[in-house]
């Protein structure tokens, strides 16, 4: 990927921080000897965001859930990493984060009820005043009562969704920006991180051929994802300068695309003479120019790899269009289904008071969600999916 490296974004930064968090880990009495003896976090896919959340000096505890027995401090050392051919478990587990210790490894019985008594999960991700406070208990200090917000950061990384509906309050999350939050239809932080965890590995390729303020460089670069974005208007220097209709890329060389694009003329993005955005939804122009789009993710994609488009339907001057459904219906031309997930719309400008009348006064709805179309480059992509034995329940 000679190109991607010259255009300076393959190389996986990570910003640093400065504010330590905690992280609790299970294990199984299978596996505590392994962990604990090779001073090793193993996870897989499963827990595999959470791990890579953790960074170099946050604190790290043990969590045995055969036992009910919990063991630390321990400090994280290095970053995590992802190595499928790992010896341990026959590379079963292929996340793995090194920790260390400077004392004796402490153990406390009955973790799960003092989970309960301070309100937390063991999933949960710890603010530093949680870690000491678990620390603290495992040296069998006397400990202060907090309220769960001050020891549970639940902002640190959004949650991965589970169902075909995804609300998230906020457009980023952690403590570094994710895109531009003023920027016209920003782009949710948390619909590219939930993509890049559920679609790719560390290491891989993300392409976002409408990158508006950059908020998919942002979260691939800090998930350790190699990235190439482009626009007809570059808003950043890492964004090059590219029609979506005529990607510069190889064929085949991506592992995920991502479009958010124009849902029609109602947002003035900029004044490009190309620019999709200038062409009303009403038209059929404006689908045959983003079906070019289509055909070129197609050709830069991975064979089994797949493409989300975040789209939303319109109703303006009186008319509904269906934008969605006919997005949907030209991506199928091309690439096989895999889900169609509805997003809810938040902060959106006509969320307010005069909107909300002029919807009931004149009979029409304003648009509460966006789609999130998701397919897949050849039959491969629903072959590689877990058998699964279907039951049929009685009414």
């Amino acid at each position: 990927m000679g190109f991607l490296s010259s255009v300076g974004v393959e190389k996986s930064e990570v910003k640093k921080h400065f504010v330590r968090h905690g992280f609790i880990f299970a294990c199984t009495d299978k596996s505590e000897e392994t962990l604990l003896s090779n001073r090793i976090i193993l996870t897989g896919k499963n827990y595999a965001n959470k791990l890579f959340a953790v960074k170099e000096g946050d604190f790290i505890f043990l969590y045995n859930l055969d036992k009910d027995v919990l063991y630390g401090t321990f400090t994280a050392k290095g970053e995590p990493g992802y190595d499928k051919d790992i010896p341990i478990f026959e590379g079963r587990y292929p996340y793995y984060i090194r920790f260390e210790t400077t004392q004796t490894i402490k153990k406390v019985e009955k973790a799960s009820s003092i989970f309960r008594s301070l309100n937390i999960s063991w999933r949960d991700i710890l603010t530093e005043k949680g870690a000491l406070l678990i620390k603290n208990i495992l040296e069998g200090r006397a400990i202060n009562r907090f309220r769960k917000e001050e020891i549970v950061d639940d902002k640190y990384i959004p949650p991965m969704m589970t169902t075909t509906l995804w609300d998230y309050p906020y457009q980023s999350y952690g403590y570094t920006k994710k895109g531009n939050n003023k920027y016209p239809g920003v782009t949710p932080a948390f619909i590219i991180y939930n993509l890049i965890w559920r679609y790719t590995e560390p290491g891989e390729i993300v392409c976002d051929p409408m990158a508006g303020s950059g908020t998919t460089i942002d979260v691939c670069l800090e998930e350790r994802r190699r990235v190439v974005a482009f626009d007809i208007v570059p808003t950043r220097k890492d964004i090059i300068q590219a029609d979506a209709r005529n990607i510069p890329l190889k064929d085949e060389t991506v592992d995920l695309v991502f479009v958010d694009s124009p849902y029609g003329d109602n947002i003035k993005y900029n004044d490009h003479p190309l620019n999709i955005g200038h062409i009303p939804a009403s038209s059929e122009e404006f689908y045959e120019e983003l079906e070019k789009v289509m055909q070129e993710c197609y050709r830069i994609l991975k064979k089994g790899k797949v493409l989300a488009w975040l789209i939303g339907d319109q109703w303006a001057k009186g008319e509904y269009i269906p934008v969605g459904f006919k997005i949907y219906e030209r991506l199928t031309k091309y690439f096989s289904p895999v889900d169609v997930v509805c997003v809810v719309r938040r902060n959106q400008a006509s969320n307010t008071p005069f909107w909300h009348s002029k919807a009931l006064q004149h009979n029409f709805y304003l648009r509460g969600f966006k789609y999130l179309i998701i397919v897949g480059k050849d039959e491969s992509v629903k072959k590689k999916g877990t058998k699964i034995r279907w039951n049929f329940y009685e009414r």
